[in-house]
C-alpha cells in the first residue's frame, strides 16, 4: 500500500467524546452499552475515577439508575471496560494498517497517525487511560495490563524495526525512545484542541518527524555521567 493510500485511511475518524441525548429504551443493546461508556468516560476525565459516581454517569447518560446496573454491576467494570476497548480498538487499528506496510519508517508515521488520530476523536478517553491504570484491581487490572502490552510491544517492534534498519550504528536507548514517543503522544490531552486549526493529520506528521529526527539525525548521547 502506497504512503498516500495509508494516510488517507486515517481520514474518516469523527469525533466520539460526545455523548447522545437521552434516549431511553430506545437502540439496541450495543448502542446503549457505548452510550453509557462514553458517558462514564467523560465523567471519570472529568473528576477522576475516585470521586466519579453511579448517579454522575447516569446524569451525563441520561439513562435510569436502574438502567445503568443492568448493564455494569460496579463502577470498576465501567473502567475496565473503558480502557480494555480503548486498547482494542488501537491494537487492532494499527494492525490492520500495517499489513501492507514494510518500511519501518512508515510503519512508525502509521503508528503515530493511528494513535493521534484515535484520541484526537476520543479525547476523554487518552485522559482515563493515562491515569487510572492503578484504579483496576484483581483479574480486570491483569487483562488491562496484558492487553496494553501488546499494543506496546507491538510500536517497541517497530522503533527496533526504525534503528536496525535505518540508524544501525546508533547507541540510543530503544526503550527510553519507545517510552518518550508514548509520553509525547498520551500528553496531548493537555494541551491539544482539533477544533483551534490543528488537524490531527497535520499533528501527527510533525510528532513523527520529531521523533525521527532524534533518532536519525542526531548523533548519539554521550554515555558519561
Amino acid at each position: 500500500m502506497a504512503v498516500d493510500e495509508i494516510e488517507r485511511s486515517f481520514e474518516s475518524a469523527q469525533p466520539a467524546d460526545s455523548v447522545p441525548q437521552p434516549l431511553e429504551g430506545r437502540g439496541t443493546f450495543d448502542e446503549r452499552l457505548n452510550r453509557i461508556l462514553n458517558a462514564a468516560t467523560v465523567v471519570i476525565a472529568r473528576v477522576g475515577y475516585e470521586k466519579a459516581s453511579m448517579r454522575q454517569v447516569v446524569r451525563e447518560a441520561g439513562v435510569s439508575l436502574a438502567g445503568i446496573y443492568h448493564y455494569f454491576e460496579s463502577k470498576e467494570k465501567m473502567l475496565f471496560l473503558i480502557q480494555f476497548r480503548t486498547f482494542n480498538a488501537l491494537l487492532n487499528g494499527l494492525r490492520e494498517k500495517l499489513h501492507d506496510c514494510s518500511d519501518p519508517l512508515d510503519q512508525l508515521r502509521v503508528m503515530v497517525r493511528n494513535h493521534v488520530g484515535y484520541f484526537a476523536a476520543n479525547m476523554a478517553a487518552l485522559k482515563v487511560c493515562s491515569h487510572e491504570l492503578d484504579s483496576l484491581s484483581g483479574q480486570s487490572y491483569e487483562e488491562t495490563l496484558a492487553i496494553r502490552r501488546q499494543y506496546f510491544e507491538l510500536v517497541r517492534g517497530i522503533v527496533d524495526r526504525v534503528h536496525e534498519q535505518h540508524a544501525p550504528g546508533s547507541s540510543a536507548d530503544r526503550h527510553v525512545a519507545t517510552m518518550s514517543l508514548f509520553g509525547t503522544l498520551n500528553w496531548m490531552y493537555r494541551w491539544y484542541d482539533p477544533k483551534r486549526g490543528r488537524s490531527p493529520t497535520v499533528l501527527a506528521s510533525q510528532i513523527s518527524s520529531q521523533f525521527l529526527h532524534g533518532i536519525l539525525g542526531a548523533p548519539a548521547a554521550s554515555e558519561t555521567e
